[in-house]
């Protein structure tokens, strides 16, 4: 699996996780293994946790609602908010504590109860923060891609989720096509 944490937040991340939306769509999580995966990749969660059907089901419902949130049409459905808030309340992780070890102050995060709805929390109170910071979400120009980032550019006027791959090849496009004219 070809994981791509270009979003520039975690819950764009997320959302990438259906790659090729103008098409037919390529879903990355497949399955409790997959989402164990990214949760790991993304620094939800350390080590194995055990990951059901019913959570796959849940983080593709979180998914659309938060990209739905971010690229409303105009305004955003009562229940995809509903959605995000109720997953943001869900299981908030535990508060860190200040733990002595051998004389010296240490900050310790205890386990949460349940590590998924830990993170699905995470991820929607990270959408509400994106949702209310006025930054812009764009999706990639590239027009096989589709993949949501926050545009934090200056001008704001990113047009890529990652110069490196779709950037790349879009210049890459626009030059071999313009030598082909100069040669017809």
């Amino acid at each position: 699996m070809e994981w791509v944490f270009d979003g520039g937040r975690p819950c764009l991340d997320l959302v990438n996780t259906l790659r090729s939306r103008y098409e037919a769509g390529v879903e990355l999580l497949t399955g409790p293994d997959a989402l164990a995966e990214w949760l790991s990749l993304a620094g939800f969660t350390t080590g194995p946790v055990p990951v059901t059907a019913g959570h796959v089901l849940a983080a593709k419902a979180l998914r659309e609602a938060i990209d739905r949130v971010l690229l409303p049409p105009e305004v955003p459905e009562r229940m995809d908010i509903d959605l995000v808030n109720n997953a943001a309340a869900a299981a908030p992780a535990p508060p860190p504590r200040l733990a002595l070890v051998d004389g010296v102050l240490r900050r310790e995060v205890p386990v949460p109860k349940d590590p998924v709805a830990a993170a699905f929390a995470a991820l929607a109170a990270d959408a509400i923060d994106l949702a209310t910071s006025g930054a812009a979400v764009r999706v990639c120009a590239a027009d096989d891609c589709g993949q949501r980032f926050c545009d934090a550019s200056p001008r704001r006027n990113r047009q890529w989720c990652s110069m490196a791959r779709c950037g790349n090849r879009a210049k890459a496009r626009a030059h071999y096509a313009r030598a082909i004219t100069r040669n017809d």
